[in-house]
């Protein structure tokens, strides 16, 4: 699955740029992440705890930089990370680059995530569970006796359907955030 996210930091680009590209310094700020190891100046090794519910997952893999554009504020990051337990991976590949901002710069990411293995399985289930409990609710509504009276006009709008809510952008959003702290607690 595919996403763009974008937020501000309060610093100039170039200044910005160095903290991004710092991950010793950023890590830590991310609930749940550890930097494991330093292999180069451009890949690491770590984990990430992350809660979905009643599941736990703990994800450990390589983070790497694979193409880092000082000139014009680009990177293309890439992710792998297997659960700890075997229930699954996850594989991701964000771009992000930095643009002037009034607040001082603004950081756009594109990150295109796969899940795999019970990770993905749990992701499809609950996506599955949610549009059929979606499509059940309107079926199971009890239908009223029509009324002898005229009804008083509504002064409010009609309610909308809520639309139901996918497991794997559920996931994809969690990931998503925990990415998304590296930059913004720095």
């Amino acid at each position: 699955m595919e996403f763009d996210n974008s937020f501000e930091v309060p610093l100039p680009p170039a200044e910005a740029w160095k903290v991004l590209l710092d991950i010793k310094r950023v890590a830590p700020c991310m609930p749940g992440a550890e930097l494991s190891e330093v292999i180069d100046a451009n890949t690491y090794k770590g984990k990430i705890n992350v809660r979905l519910g009643p599941v736990a997952l703990t994800f450990a893999g390589l983070v790497k930089f694979e193409h880092v554009d000082a000139a014009s504020y680009t990177a293309r990051v890439t992710a792998q990370g297997t659960d700890a337990k075997g229930r699954g991976g996850a594989n991701a590949a964000s771009v992000f680059r930095l643009e002037p901002a009034a607040s001082g710069s603004k950081v756009l990411v594109h990150t295109d995530l796969a899940l795999s293995g019970a990770v993905a399985q749990f992701a499809a289930c609950l996506k599955d569970k949610l549009a059929q409990q979606h499509a059940a609710a309107p079926a199971a509504a009890p239908i009223a006796p029509p009324s002898t009276r005229p009804s008083p006009p509504s002064t409010s709008s009609p309610a909308q359907a809520a639309k139901p809510i996918s497991g794997v952008a559920l996931i994809a959003k969690v990931i998503w955030n925990w990415f998304a702290g590296l930059f913004r607690h720095s």
